[in-house]
């Protein structure tokens, strides 16, 4: 589900940021990018993804912005000031000997030394968990959304199955009529029960009501499935896959090029509907 994340902490040296965007995937697939020295953290991170997300694509990324005014060396100025004392004393019994410059004096070791570096894997890890809960909230917000339009769907899909219901017994004797009167031009007269027998088989063959049935109580089902709390995507994927199965079904089944249209508007849904579940979490 595609959704977006963000936190920025303030330290007393710099402060952290992190981001979090994710993009539609059938599966959680999660990769961070954390700043050197910290890659320590990307177990702990992941975890706490994989605990709130269940599907998506999601790429994590946390930048450390030093501030300004943080010097990353810090200068011992007691042992500088040791050096130059020292060079000058070696300097009077010398007057041919160049005084010291600055550069000499922070070249000598310990002089300089770098600062070191700020504890930064709490305010990262803060940093995560803010941005995870804002992309989770806006996730919830869009399922929100996709959820409201699928029972739109799901409406338009009783209507269709309620209108299929109407077509199928008037659909079977209208096939019984039509294979009655193509027998009676038949020169050979058929045995009545013979036919009667080869019009029962014809129209089970033709008859759609199980499948309408099953229409029904799948709808019936995502309906419920979208009342669940919890992660709900891949059940949606399955009654998808269900109600294209009842639906190519009726299609290869109907004799009737009015069950054939309904069929088709079915299909047309089911599709719409499938693209809108791999979205859903």
């Amino acid at each position: 589900m595609t959704a977006f994340g963000r936190a920025q902490l303030h330290t007393g040296t710099g402060e952290v940021v992190c981001e979090i965007r994710s993009v539609n995937h059938r599966y959680l697939e999660v990769s961070i990018r954390l700043p050197e020295g910290l890659n320590g953290l990307e177990g702990l991170i992941r975890e706490r993804f994989s605990a709130a997300l269940f599907r998506g694509k999601v790429d994590c990324q946390v930048v450390w912005r030093k501030a300004p005014t943080d010097v990353g060396v810090v200068v011992d100025e007691h042992l500088a000031a040791e050096v130059v004392r020292a060079a000058e004393v070696v300097r009077a019994a010398h007057a041919a000997l160049a005084p010291l410059s600055v550069a000499d004096v922070l070249r000598w070791p310990g002089v300089v030394s770098a600062r070191p570096a700020p504890a930064l894997d709490e305010p990262v890890a803060r940093a995560c968990e803010q941005a995870l809960a804002g992309l989770v909230d806006h996730r919830r917000r869009e399922g929100g959304r996709l959820a409201h339009g699928l029972r739109e769907k799901l409406d338009l899909m009783d209507a269709e199955a309620a209108a299929l219901r109407g077509l199928v017994a008037a659909g079977l004797e209208s096939l019984r009529e039509r294979l009655r009167a193509r027998v009676r031009t038949f020169e050979q007269p058929l045995d009545p029960g013979r036919l009667e027998q080869e019009v029962l088989l014809v129209t089970q063959r033709g008859d759609i009501e199980e499948e309408v049935e099953r229409l029904a109580i799948h709808v019936a089902e995502a309906r419920s499935t979208l009342e669940e709390a919890g992660p709900v995507g891949r059940r949606l994927d399955f009654l998808m896959q269900e109600l294209n199965r009842e639906a190519n079904t009726i299609a290869s089944k109907s004799s009737s090029t009015r069950v054939s249209s309904v069929a088709v508007a079915l299909k047309v849904l089911i599709e719409q509907m499938r693209e809108q579940v791999q979205n859903i979490e």
